[in-house]
């Protein structure tokens, strides 16, 4: 599979995407007056303690108070490596409970209102939720996650062989100082002592940094800052399977220079910097690509199609056969219709960053072959996501509960808002039906209405359709209260907006 990396930066924006296949496959995104802020570490005031939750709300100096579970604290060792794109295998040690957990006393017993807490932002605000966040410190290298306040080694379980993860257990154990722990990445396998040496002096020194930075504050206030998203996505995404690298700023282009040869000297990619008249992600494609990831519908080469509808907390991805009308069978139609399906739900998955809660409703199938086949395609086509998924069963209607990692706002949420015509409903209400809302207003008002006239401002749309469609319904409330209405049509007035006022 072909990698390459093609990156858009100007004074407002910068964009990077990841192409597979001259696809694209991830795309990052990063403005001025909207940084990210997971990885950022912060020095927090506890302003609210629920016990009833088993949670508390910390200020960080944002607008929204951050949200600290105690299983962030229970359990948050287990998805670290989430953050950083690693399986981490058996992180905790020590006395643990019947699930194997570490037991925790209460929320309120760990945290006071008014104490200040050393915390790390673990997932960004999304929708009407503040940012979500975690005592443990994480702070990640090339080929190391660093865990200051941690006594334990883990290795990605990316890494297979056993003689490797043994022998980068070894180096790090001999590197590490008592009482500090680390996550050794993908990217570590088959790296010298001295590549992780490196890794490991570099992250102890930021950690010094960072205590002496915390000694001089007062919260709320940021300690730490994580890299932009360029450096971010060298450091996590960049390996050897990626060919090359293009970018169309030149200033972009001499930090990333700068950014390899400080952090990845050994590394072999083609830097290039791009010359051409047409936009960079015109010239790529992307900017097509990523207009159709923003829609609703998305058509399959065979005629099929899926929607995709987002809510807060749940996503619901629709298969429909469409102009697909097979060759051989129902049964074979809906079959491969379904199969076509999984390969664009695992890319638009991916590529709009939608976690959380998501149900795919697959035509019903009747074959049992089919539908393992169908679950099989889908697994294997989310193997190459870097975000934890979690898939159940098809069940007989056909539809499958799963699970995505969710550290980010989707892409739809981060390039779009709610429509402020229709609120983010979708819809607003049809004219008649704004029509017959405003001729029952107008029986109640009359009747105690005191004027001999009464004028309603209302849409021009709906003003005509009580012109054409209701002339009589509106002579007939003249003619039954003794009143003259006026219809005053406002240009600027919303479908659903109308006003009734006495003259």
């Amino acid at each position: 599979m072909s990698k390459e990396l093609v990156v858009n930066s100007t004074s407002h924006e910068t964009r990077v995407a990841l192409m597979e296949n001259g696809h694209i496959a991830e795309l990052y995104i990063e403005r001025g007056h909207e940084k990210g802020l997971v990885g950022n570490i912060y020095l927090g005031k506890v302003i609210r303690v629920l016990p009833g939750m088993q949670a508390a709300f910390v200020d960080i100096g944002l607008e929204k108070a951050a949200f600290l579970y105690v299983a962030d604290v229970r359990t948050e060792m287990e998805n670290l490596e989430r953050l950083f794109d690693d399986s981490l295998a058996d992180v905790r040690g020590g006395r643990t409970d019947e699930n194997g957990l570490t037991p925790l006393p209460p929320i309120e017993e760990l945290l006071q209102e008014g104490q200040e807490i050393l915390v790390e932002v673990a997932k960004e605000p999304i929708g009407t939720k503040g940012a979500r966040i975690t005592s443990y410190i994480t702070l990640p290298g090339r080929h190391l996650v660093f865990m200051p306040t941690v006594d334990h080694i883990g290795i990605s379980r990316r890494i297979e062989n056993e003689e490797e993860r043994e022998r980068l257990r070894t180096i790090i154990d001999q590197l590490r100082k008592p009482g500090t722990g680390f996550i050794v990445r993908t990217a570590a396998e088959g790296k010298t002592l001295e590549d992780l040496e490196s890794d490991v002096a570099y992250l102890a020194g930021l950690w010094e940094d960072i205590q002496q930075r915390q000694d001089k504050k007062t919260p709320p206030c940021l300690i730490h800052s994580d890299l932009d998203v360029t450096s971010r996505v060298l450091r996590d995404i960049l390996t050897e399977d990626v060919e090359r690298l293009v970018v169309d700023s030149e200033e972009e282009f001499r930090k990333i220079n700068r950014f390899l040869q400080t952090f990845m000297p050994k590394l072999q990619v083609s830097v290039e910097l791009y010359g051409g008249e047409d936009p960079i992600f015109d010239a790529f494609g992307l900017e097509i690509e990523i207009a159709r990831a923003l829609g609703r519908k998305v058509w399959l080469k065979s005629g099929g199609y899926i929607t995709i509808d987002q809510t807060e907390a749940l996503t619901a991805i629709d298969v429909n056969t469409g102009r697909f009308v097979g060759k051989r069978n129902l049964e074979d139609t809906i079959f491969k219709t379904n199969l076509e399906a999984v390969r664009e739900i695992a890319f638009q998955l991916r590529l709009r960053n939608i976690g959380g809660l998501i149900i795919i409703d697959f035509i019903d199938m009747e074959r049992e072959i089919h539908r393992e086949k169908v679950h099989a395609a889908l697994e294997e086509a989310l193997h190459n996501d870097r975000a934890k998924t979690n898939i159940l069963k098809i069940s007989e209607l056909g539809l499958v509960e799963m699970t995505r990692k969710r550290v980010r706002e989707s892409l739809g949420r981060t390039l779009c808002e709610p429509c402020p015509y229709c609120e983010g409903k979708g819809y607003v209400k049809s004219r008649p039906t704004v029509a017959y809302e405003i001729l029952r207003e107008m029986e109640r008002e009359m009747q105690d209405c005191a004027s001999a006239e009464i004028s309603i401002i209302l849409h021009p749309d709906i003003a005509a359709f009580l012109f054409d469609e209701e002339h009589d319904g509106i002579e007939s409330l003249e003619n039954r209260h003794g009143k003259k209405i006026n219809i005053k049509a406002r240009p600027g007035y919303h479908l659903e907006q109308y006003d009734i006022i006495e003259e």
